[in-house]
């Protein structure tokens, strides 16, 4: 020290000048410490901001005026450096003997200034134009600045102003602070910089570290989304960094890491297994020729009966660590912030003893207690930095989990096979995209708490120690016990939650069902029976809700007594031990202020093992894909000894086929129902699993399926399919797929938008425009566009076409034909060679063949702010009596909290009060006791609050779901076919998610909040009435920035809302259309856009993320400044107040803090959440179809004769479209078989949903047995008529359900009807008979025996009226025949109305009605309308009848 004061000139320390009012630190440590630590800093950290000037090779960016600024700043401090270090050296010069100091410290300001200037420079070489080590770097030299200029201002006014160092310094430290003020400028214009695109749209990218720590780069997106409704184009951009292809091609290089070791330890236990027990021959899933990109690791629960240890044949654990080592950078950043506030947490209640001490000793210097106040604020400012730092880095590590996880879901649902993709429904998959993601980001926004919870208490008990010494033992002793109610409370939710998801993914698989067969629900009037299985199943759910609620509620009293039970037994105990301990202010409240720093890990520690638990569910299933072998030229297709499955250690459906297919040859492939074509097209297309054997393929693939796919996008779109535009060869193809005629009926053309029940008719032509080049497969396209195949196939002339078909009239033309007979190939060659040989070919020739088929058919082509009723209307549905008390409940709460806070109060000072006195056990048994109670009174109050709202919430979820339920089934169904499942969907899964769970929630908090901060309030101003003063701006603040972010939140959550639902869409269509995107080869376009709209989603889940941190920032530096007056007002009314109130009052002042903030974001979560029941309720309130019942009801015998009239009927899709029938008038006797034909958009399916109403009348009426059909139910109406649909929709469950879902009939109808469907043989054969599960759109059967149990459903209804709807126009030749021959012999006396599509089959009809835009142009016998030569005769002569054809009925 006596060298540094040499150096000076003077004394380096002396203690005497800080033992006084005036306190002060000597000029020679402001000049030499205070200087030397911001300079050590700068030339620690500075030299490597000057790398970019040697590595960078960018352009520099243009000299801008904030540049130019700093860069001025710099060159004035630099000139004043060196102005003083000549005049100093001028002054030694002169024999001046002058300290050392006043030319070191000036030459070492010269060189920094240059380095600062060089900083400046180097700069424009990046992005972010400051620099956070100068901006360090100028903040400490102001601060450490401001001592010593206080130092000189005092010198100058004891002594005078003649020394020149004084303004010298002066103007130094101006310019400093100056500089200061650039660094916080944000709004730099990078747009000259065109490399940068990103920049433009996200300000992050160029804000400066004052900006980034503040969040102020935002302000600007607050006041947009103030001012006006936000969109889309006003959020900002996401950084490159933060978009789904980067995180998703990180995640993946991490998750194939992972998935490898995993594969190898899953090998190595699979052969431990094999050597245990040699009859478990559990494959892995792997072939000879396929590849592995992800296994199955973690198992969903399965549907079928599995082994009970078969889940020791997974390795578990692969995605916590991949997800780690992806989002390893974020992590260490996070924990280094929650580290550092974790560490100030600690340091306020030690703040708060100092300052207690400070009021309880009146001789204590009055800078000793502004000091504490303005450290108080300082450590609250740091740690509300931190904090906020670290959440957004957690929330932001949140969302990039989620966007990993979903794209990871996308990616390998592409890719997954189709055993594995039968394992989970479309249903459970969204469920897992939606809800399961969710849960996968909340948990992750505060995985860090596993750790901290831990440590911070740790160091409360230690500090409690050091307070209260061994006593704390006895709060340790408490949280000890609490320890295995939490174990047992975790592991009871883990088994609810696990049984609860699972109810929830059976009731999204369910709905998912019931809105892609919605039509069939309303023509068979199925809705009430599948509206008891989702209710059924709901009830179960909300069961299970309420039991976890309950179990929430004794969580939240448990951890909510924890802290005051831990410090009522550790006073008690305190105490009681010894009479010489007395409970003190200093004592009482340090230690409470630690018990409420103990209570945030406590409660936080059970919430986050909760998420823990939740999203320990599996994930999802693996990826596949069909190796790539090396073809032979000469064949485009070649199997080779080729066996196929379904699954695995299932029967092989292709068995030991061996078959070559030449270049550019034309392939029909036929059989008989169940033969194996659809399995052989399937194995083409690496849909099954290999059991031996290999298929090449040489080029890449086409493919047109049997049941078509279309996309939600314009016609054009659906057939460009990504490819892009050539006009010419556009129009070619549209020509030869015979769409010009259909296009011109539709007002759009063919930008006209498809809904995804887009018609059947214009299905397959648009499929086959989509086909490119390589082998082309053709699968049933012969059924319903016949008249344009031939120009398809010569279309495709030189290329190879596989033509899978149930049409036999044009195989002559065809090089090669292949005959599958269960799996194999039986017959193969040219037509005629086939047809001498006599074989199966020429006997299912024989049979069938004389039935030709015809033209194809057509069906019509249907082309807020939150409003405060939706509190009351969720509050309603609570029930107003529930709300009342649990008001009530929550008010008791806060009142007893209030109690015990002012009985500790008044308990502190019995320390002053009986100083002197003795101190006896009565009324120390009565401060205790009295603690103890309205401390349990207080626990009791909440636990009942908390029963009482989850009874509420499971209550108002009820009744919500069960009027969106019921009324989506009521709803017509014109608002199925222009609305997008997804969205629908949406409603189920993700809104009726936040109605069953994060509103509850919310709403509890909220009001826990808002008495809290009540409390506090009345508490701070009780101790300081000049508080009250205080709050006025302080309450107009955080108004003012609530009001900011309420509205901006609200809408940037509408918007991640509205931007999810395109997500779910987009893959419930993947997953539709998966084996055509995989056979064009398109899986990177589809992912490609699913990246696309899942970053548009992420964009405003972001922004909402920034928005959070915005406030809270603000909100908690509202918080420190109530701390900071609560200290400050403490300091300047000491004398009157006790040491026990002012304890009370700063320690309520620093819990207070969160709160605030807390208070804001669940009053903008409550109206986020809410928006949830405003969308349910909007579904609520589509407008119905007609009543399913009415007052007047038919006789239960009606119809009895089934005689139709149609009188001047008229119909349109909806009020602003034209009319599709016309004046429609006609008489269908009884028991009269009426085929109806047409060319595409004639009316002819717009008859059919006439009679069933699905289409009201527009004009006229229909009449049933002279009863008009308006005007009785449509329950009534439906459950008289009978219709086998064209596309043969299935449902999961079992196979009688699908036939019988009322349990009407008895089991010997119901077996009578299936031999009659000649479908008993079959579901004999069945382990299960009866009862054999069906799965999701029935695909474990094929589409033959589908069609097949329609006709079943038919028989057992047996109603007075048939239609077939095209009910043949998919099935094969045989199933066709088997249908068409039931319905001859078993509907012989209904009125039977046939919607043609094979001109054969209405050929036996008594009378024929041909439709021409949506007026009868023809109506008589087959056999008069052929005599006539009109529209049917031209239709007969197209489908090569020729002449009267002799049939019999």
């Amino acid at each position: 020290m006596a060298a540094l004061g040499d150096f000076c000139g003077s004394v380096f320390w002396n203690s005497s000048l800080l033992d006084r009012e005036d306190a002060d630190l000597t000029l020679c440590f402001e000049q030499t410490v205070l200087v030397w630590i911001p300079l050590g800093f700068l030339w620690l950290f500075g030299p490597w901001q000057l790398l970019p000037l040697f590595k960078c090779h960018r352009k520099k960016l243009s000299i801008t005026k904030l540049y130019l600024t700093k860069q001025v700043l710099t060159m004035l401090l630099l000139l004043m450096a060196l102005a003083e270090l000549i005049f100093t050296i001028v002054e030694v010069l002169g024999h001046h003997h002058n300290p050392a100091i006043q030319y070191t410290n000036p030459a070492l300001y010269v060189v920094t200034w240059v380095l600062v200037f060089l900083i400046h420079d180097s700069r424009r070489f990046t992005i972010r134009r400051d620099s956070a080590v100068l901006f360090l770097f100028l903040i400490l030299s102001v601060i450490c600045g401001v001592f010593q200029l206080q130092t000189l201002i005092r010198q100058a006014i004891q002594c005078g102003w003649g020394d020149a160092t004084v303004p010298h310094f002066f103007y130094s430290f101006i310019l400093r602070v100056r500089s200061v003020i650039p660094d916080c400028n944000h709004s730099i214009n990078f747009s000259h910089w065109n490399s940068y695109s990103s920049v433009f749209q996200n300000p992050e990218i160029t804000a400066s570290i004052l900006s980034v720590i503040t969040f102020n780069w935002y302000n600007s997106m607050v006041v947009k989304g103030y001012r006006k409704p936000l969109e889309m184009e006003d959020v900002f951009e996401l950084k490159d960094a933060d978009k789904t292809q980067k995180v998703l091609g990180m995640f993946d290089k991490h998750m194939k890491t992972g998935v490898k070791k995993a594969q190898w330890e899953l090998e190595i236990r699979q052969r431990k297994t094999k050597q245990h027990s040699a009859t478990n021959d559990y494959r892995n899933g792997l072939s000879k020729t396929q590849s592995l990109d992800v296994l199955v690791l973690e198992e969903r629960e399965k549907k079928q009966k599995k082994k009970k240890d078969s889940k020791k044949d997974y390795t578990k654990g692969w995605l916590m660590l991949a997800v780690a080592r992806t989002f390893s950078r974020n992590l260490l950043q996070s924990v280094a912030f929650k580290l550092m506030h974790d560490v100030l947490v600690f340091v306020s209640p030690q703040l708060l003893k100092l300052m207690i001490n400070f009021v309880s000793d009146p001789n204590d210097y009055l800078w000793h207690g502004y000091f504490y106040a303005l450290l108080m604020f300082v450590a609250a400012l740091m740690q509300s930095i931190c904090l906020q730092q670290y959440f957004q880095l957690c929330f932001k590590l949140g969302m990039s989990v989620r966007t990993a996880l979903m794209a990871a879901i996308y990616k390998k649902a592409l890719t997954v096979s189709n055993a594995t993709r039968k394992e989970s429904t479309i249903g459970e998959t969204v469920n897992l995209m939606s809800a399961d993601a969710q849960r996968f980001m909340d948990f992750t926004n505060f995985v860090h708490q596993l750790w901290s919870a831990p440590v911070q208490i740790v160091l409360s008990i230690l500090f409690l120690w050091l307070e209260l010494g061994p006593s704390v033992f006895a709060g340790v002793g408490v949280m000890l016990l609490l320890i295995p109610i939490n174990a047992v409370l975790v592991a009871k939710a883990r088994a609810i939650q696990v049984k609860n998801m699972n109810y929830k993914d059976e009731r999204m698989k369910i709905m998912n069902e019931i809105f892609n067969g919605i039509k069939i629900l309303k023509l068979f009037s199925w809705e009430p029976s599948f509206q008891k299985r989702v209710e059924k199943i709901r009830n179960q759910e909300l069961k299970g809700l309420l039991r976890f609620s309950y179990l929430q509620s004794v969580s939240i009293f448990v951890f909510t007594c924890a802290p005051f039970l831990v410090s009522v037994v550790t006073f008690a105990v305190f105490v009681m031990v010894d009479e010489d301990n007395v409970l003190d202010a200093q004592k009482a409240f340090t230690s409470i202020s630690l018990f409420n720093v103990l209570r945030f890990p406590l409660a936080m520690l059970p919430m986050v093992l909760s998420s823990l638990v939740q999203v320990s569910r599996p994930f999802f299933v693996c990826q596949e894909r069909l190796e790539k072998l090396q073809v032979t030229s000469g064949c485009a297709v070649r199997f080779s000894e080729a066996s196929f499955a379904w699954e695995h250690n299932s029967n092989a459906a292709i068995k030991d086929v061996n078959l070559e297919i030449p270049c550019g040859s034309l392939l029909a492939v036929v059989g008989p129902v169940g033969s194996g074509k659809s399995s052989l097209v399937s194995a083409m297309l690496g849909e099954m699993e290999n059991i031996k054997g290999h298929i090449n393929i040489q080029g890449s693939v086409a493919y047109v399926p049997q049941q078509a796919w279309i996309q939600n996008a314009t016609l054009k779109d659906n057939i460009l399919f990504g490819s892009p535009l050539d006009e010419a060869r556009y129009q070619k193809v549209i020509e030869a797929c015979a769409l010009l005629p259909d296009l011109q009926l539709l007002p759009g053309g063919d930008l006209t938008e498809i809904g995804e029940r887009v018609l059947t008719f214009m299905k397959i032509p648009f499929q086959c425009c989509s086909a490119p080049g390589g082998p082309h497969v053709f699968y049933g396209v012969g059924m319903p566009a016949l008249h344009c195949l031939l120009k398809l196939l010569c279309w495709f002339l030189f290329q190879t076409r596989i033509l899978v078909t149930h049409s036999l009239s044009f195989l002559a033309q065809v090089d090669d034909i292949v005959m599958l007979v269960d799996g194999k190939v039986s017959e193969k060659g040219p037509y005629s060679t086939l047809l001498s040989n006599g074989g199966e070919f020429a006997q299912l020739l024989n049979t069938y063949g004389s039935q030709q088929e015809g033209n194809p058919e057509d069906e019509q082509y249907f082309a807020l702010q939150v409003k405060f009723i939706m509190y009351t209307r969720y509050l309603g549905a609570v029930g107003c009596n529930l709300t009342t008390w649990i008001f009530l409940a929550y008010v008791a709460q806060a009142a007893a909290t209030i109690g015990s806070n002012l009985w500790l109060s008044e308990w502190t000072n019995d320390a002053v009060k009986y100083q002197n006195m003795t101190y006896t056990t009565a009324i120390r048994d009565t401060r205790v006791g009295v603690y103890g109670a309205l401390g349990i009174s207080q626990g009791l109050f909440l636990l009942a609050a908390c029963m009482l709202s989850a009874h509420g919430a499971v209550r108002a979820s009820r009744v919500l779901h069960k009027h969106l339920l019921s009324n989506i089934l009521r709803v017509p169904m014109s608002f199925f076919d222009t609305t997008p499942t997804g969205r629908i969907i949406n409603r189920f899964a993700k809104d009726i998610f936040t109605v069953d769970e994060a509103i509850p929630m919310s709403f509890r908090s909220w009001l826990n909040c808002f008495l809290g901060i009540i409390s506090t309030l009345l508490i701070i101003c009780l101790a300081t009435p000049y508080f009250a003063i205080i709050m006025l701006p302080l309450g107009l603040l955080y108004y003012f920035v609530q009001q900011f972010y309420v509205s901006t939140s609200r809408q940037l959550r509408r918007l991640d809302s509205v931007t999810r639902s395109p997500i779910y869409s987009h893959f419930s269509e993947t997953v539709s259309g998966l084996s055509v995107i995989r056979a064009y080869g398109h899986q990177e376009r589809f992912l490609q856009h699913n990246e696309k709209i899942v970053d548009i989603n992420q964009k405003s889940v972001y922004s909402w993320i920034v928005s959070n941190r915005w406030l809270a920032v603000r909100l908690e530096f509202v918080g420190n400044l109530v701390v900071f007056f609560a200290a400050l007002l403490a300091v300047f009314a000491r004398d009157p107040l006790n040491s026990g109130i002012v304890g009370l009052s700063i320690s309520s002042a620093l819990s207070v803090t969160q709160t605030l903030n807390w208070l804001v974001r669940m009053t903008s979560e409550l109206e986020t959440n809410i928006v949830a029941v405003e969308r349910v309720h909007e579904y609520t309130e589509v407008p119905n179809e007609a009543p399913w019942v009415t007052l007047q009801r038919p006789q239960s015998s009606w119809p009895n004769n089934g005689e139709i009239r149609f009188v001047n009927y008229q119909v349109r899709y909806r009020p602003e479209l034209q009319l599709v029938l016309d004046g429609i008038n006609c008489y269908i006797k009884s028991s009269e078989k009426i085929g109806v034909v047409g060319r595409t958009g004639a009316g002819k399916s717009s008859l059919t949903n006439c009679l069933f109403r699905i289409l009201e009348a527009a004009g006229g009426k229909i009449l049933i047995d002279g009863l008009d059909i308006a005007t009785i139910g449509l329950h009534d109406l439906r459950q008289k008529l009978t219709i086998i649909p064209q596309d043969p929709v299935l449902f999961s469950g079992s196979l009688r359900m699908n036939l019988d879902p009322f349990d009407q009939h008895s089991d010997k109808d119901v077996w009578y009807a299936l031999e009659l469907a000649h479908l008993k043989t079959f579901v004999s054969s069945l382990p299960e008979g009866l009862s054999y599960p069906v799965s999701e759109a029935g695909e474990n059967l094929s589409v033959g025996q589908r069609q097949l149990l329609c006709l079943a459903r038919a028989l057992l209804r047996k109603s007075k009226i048939l239609i077939l709807d095209e009910a043949t126009a998919a099935v094969d030749m045989e199933t066709d025949h088997l249908i068409q021959q039931t319905i001859r012999s078993e509907f012989v006396d209904c009125t039977v109305i046939t919607i043609a599509h094979r001109l054969h089959t209405i050929m036996d009809s008594n009378r024929v009605m041909v439709l021409q835009a949506g007026k009868i142009v023809e109506f008589d016998s087959p056999e008069e309308l052929l005599q006539q030569h009109g529209v049917f005769a031209a239709m007969a002569r197209d489908a090569g009848i020729l002449g009267n054809q002799d049939t019999a009925l």
